[in-house]
């Protein structure tokens, strides 16, 4: 076997043993909260740690009386991997009541994520507590590399040749969306803010028949809530004279291909026609 076979051969063989051991591209990531509430026997503080999925909007915890007083609001911020504590002081005189107390963890103005702890206090120190509770889910991606994950998710549905484009979506946060669209030139032709409903899916109609669409090209419909890049999500869409055109997909490739077929087809005839007859 000469050298440039020989070097040929390992090239293959290096190349076949790369394909072999790719790594797996399947990831999995949590979403949702989970909290725990611990204290120890006679102690004057409670301690809450928990984890959250949003990463944008802090923490907030509330503690009730036995009678119903609020004695205790606080609010903590989630470090960048979605971690959080906080440590509650029982030796104020606003916990001299003997009973339990109810801590309340919620996410969210409109309480996405909500737990609500017991702790027991006597004399103004707490009972030996440990109780915690979760709503996380765990979901797996695979396929492709994985990426920051996005916990708001765009889909728009445009029909070719009319004037209006349905904006659908889903987040795992209540507070309001902000929907806007940017002409082809940069400019702003709509803005406006839906709230989700209360499975966090979110809906709206854009009408493109009104003088601001009657630029031609494409124009960007964009998703977000709040200032973190996880909740934001974008789509384009192709107008020309106000209308929604397709874009080159389905319908075009059939056109296209009926175009060649007639083209092979004069292109036939014609050269039967040239044929000498003897």
């Amino acid at each position: 076997m000469s050298i440039r076979k020989t070097y040929l051969l390992i090239a293959i063989l290096a190349g076949v043993a790369t394909l072999t051991i790719s790594p797996s591209f399947a990831q999995q990531y949590q979403s949702g909260m989970e909290v725990s509430l611990s204290a120890e026997q006679g102690s004057t503080m409670v301690t809450l740690t928990g984890f959250t999925s949003i990463l944008a909007e802090d923490v907030a915890i509330t503690v009730t009386s036995p009678n119903g007083n609020i004695v205790t609001i606080e609010q903590v911020s989630p470090d960048r991997n979605g971690n959080f504590m906080a440590v509650l002081k029982t030796s104020s005189i606003l916990w001299k009541q003997d009973g339990t107390y109810i801590v309340t963890i919620q996410q969210s103005e409109r309480n996405l994520y909500k737990f609500r702890l017991p702790v027991q206090v006597i004399g103004g120190t707490t009972q030996f507590t440990s109780v915690s509770d979760s709503s996380l889910a765990t979901h797996v991606t695979s396929g492709v590399p994985f990426q920051e994950t996005r916990y708001l998710h765009l889909d728009v549905v445009a029909v070719i040749g009319e004037t209006t484009i349905d904006v659908r979506g889903q987040t795992d946060r209540l507070d309001d969306v902000t929907i806007k669209v940017t002409a082809p030139n940069g400019n702003i032709v709509s803005i406006d803010q839906i709230t989700p409903n209360p499975d966090g899916s979110f809906l709206t109609v854009l009408h493109t028949d009104s003088d601001l669409w009657k630029q031609d090209g494409f124009y960007t419909i964009t998703a977000q809530q709040g200032e973190s890049s996880l909740y934001t999500d974008s789509a384009d869409v192709e107008i020309v004279d106000g209308v929604i055109i397709p874009e080159f997909g389905a319908i075009a490739a059939l056109v296209l291909a009926v175009a060649i077929i007639s083209i092979i087809a004069v292109t036939a005839k014609t050269r039967l026609s040239i044929i000498p007859k003897y």
